[in-house]
């Protein structure tokens, strides 16, 4: 931006030459600086903000849609929550975490289910008319309500080396591993941390 001199400006500094005075005369271009350094500012650190946020959304956090009942009631229809991507790296998948995950059976990469880890790689599974034995014990199962269990049974197996098995905590409707088998570990990119809208859902994912 260009700064035309004021014809007050010039006459003030010429009377303060003529009387012999050293004090300085201030015109409007310090001010004018002072509003474009400020504006530097603001955009550097919002360009800073931008690429911190772009960073935390590709490595970090992700958020998505849920789409379905079958993790009610924790998670409904069209809840929007955060997944933590990084977590996994750093350490283990355990037994009651909520993950998300691409579909094993799907050659639609797009296409991704949220469950909850029932089993870990080793573990031997049953269910037994709707209870569920993990290495001969039963699972203790707070999440799922009594009105959301059903009565199916599962043959006895061992989970494989690398493979997770899922199921939703809506037990009557969800479509799980009860029907695609184990999740193997390359599937699984994220786990359910915080549900952020709507209102009435807010909060950690347990």
């Amino acid at each position: 931006m260009q700064i035309q001199p004021q014809t007050g400006d010039v006459s003030t500094s010429q009377a303060a030459t003529d009387s012999g005075s050293s004090q300085p005369v201030t015109g409007a271009v310090p001010a004018r600086r002072s509003k474009s350094m400020g504006f530097t500012l603001w955009l550097r650190d919002l360009l800073i903000s931008a690429t911190a946020s772009v960073l935390i959304i590709t490595f970090l956090y992700q958020p998505v849609r849920v789409e379905g009942t079958s993790m009610l009631p924790r998670l409904e229809d069209r809840d929007r929550l955060f997944i933590n991507k990084f977590v996994y790296h750093i350490s283990a998948i355990e037994r009651g975490d909520v993950v998300v995950f691409r579909h094993p059976a799907s050659y639609d990469p797009q296409r991704s289910y949220i469950k909850r880890v029932i089993a870990l790689p080793g573990d031997t599974l049953r269910i037994d008319h709707g209870r569920v034995y993990v290495n001969g014990k039963l699972l203790h199962e707070p999440y799922v309500p009594l009105e959301y269990r059903d009565d199916q049974s599962v043959a006895e197996m061992i989970i494989p080396a690398g493979s997770y098995y899922m199921m939703g905590d809506h037990r009557s409707i969800s479509q799980d591993s009860r029907y695609f088998g184990p999740v193997d570990r390359s599937l699984i990119y994220g786990k359910a941390v915080f549900v952020y809208w709507p209102a009435r859902d807010v909060g950690v994912v347990h």
